[in-house]
């Protein structure tokens, strides 16, 4: 497994469960031991870092806190670790809205406020690499939102951020680069963009509530043709013109025509097909 996370970017790392990307943070940290290769952090390994959290900052864990201490303890014993004062804890507290409840026990956090403070600790070195895995989950949605932005806001000052999750639908929100890996190592390596463009190919999203007659009028024209969901029709090898055309032509009623542009969801769902080593039983499978 090789890549690199570059400054100025969101760079997203997914795949299915026991792909390696927990293992992949943890040797990048230090924390697991590799056979072979290297893991460097601006040139160097984590442990010839002198003050690490002034170069990198990571949440691997949210729950690796002492629960008896408060927030604010937590991160004080950890700046002092570091050389650094009261007024940054304080900073970071207040950064990732956990103020309130600074003083609190962490033993009583949600995971949710965790995952804050974890983000807290991650920030104390004002680092300008950023890693950070599963960091919504527990989340509200005003937390998600806050998160969305966050971490757009931390590449937008030219820190280069590993975020790993589960939630497509929050990796296509957030992220400029996507490494996807499955079974210990990298089958994609590029921008979101360029994945999804791919993705979507040259196929057309119809919207019809006579399916049936719009499938056989294009499908004699060349086109390939797919029933999707309600009314939903997805057409390959016809030019959104043409179907237009088409079906003017044999008077089919329409109410979209739009080129279709696939989902992160899907691109990953294509790429990991091959990698899922562990498959649920489906209700169907089980009432056989």
């Amino acid at each position: 497994m090789s890549f690199t996370v570059r400054p100025g970017l969101v760079t997203g790392f997914v795949g299915p469960n026991g792909a390696g990307k927990s293992t992949t943070m943890r040797v990048i940290l230090g924390l697991d031991a590799v056979d072979a290769g290297t893991a460097l952090i601006e040139g160097k390994p984590y442990r010839s870092l002198r003050h690490p959290l002034s170069h990198v900052g990571a949440l691997l864990d949210a729950a690796a806190l002492h629960p008896g201490r408060s927030a604010r303890h937590h991160l004080l014993w950890l700046a002092h670790s570091q050389g650094l004062g009261v007024r940054r804890v304080d900073e970071v507290i207040e950064q990732v809205g956990l103020t309130p409840a600074a003083r609190r026990k962490a033993g009583g956090y949600s995971l949710g406020m965790r995952q804050r403070l974890g983000i807290a600790a991650a920030l104390l070195g004002d680092p300008p690499i950023i890693m950070l895995d599963e960091p919504f989950n527990g989340m509200d949605p005003e937390g998600i939102i806050w998160m969305r932005g966050f971490l757009r806001s931390l590449a937008a000052e030219g820190r280069a951020v590993l975020v790993s999750s589960h939630l497509m639908s929050e990796m296509q929100d957030i992220t400029d680069h996507l490494v996807v890996v499955g079974r210990g190592r990298a089958i994609a390596d590029a921008g979101v963009v360029d994945l999804i463009a791919a993705a979507s190919g040259n196929r057309v999203a119809l919207r019809t509530t006579a399916g049936t007659h719009a499938m056989t009028v294009l499908g004699r024209a060349g086109g390939a043709v797919a029933a999707g969901g309600r009314d939903a029709i997805t057409v390959s090898g016809l030019p959104a013109e043409r179907i237009v055309a088409l079906l003017n032509q044999s008077a089919v009623p329409f109410s979209e025509v739009s080129a279709h542009r696939a989902t992160l969801e899907e691109v990953y769902l294509e790429l990991t097909r091959d990698a899922v080593e562990f498959h649920a039983v489906t209700p169907t499978e089980v009432s056989r």
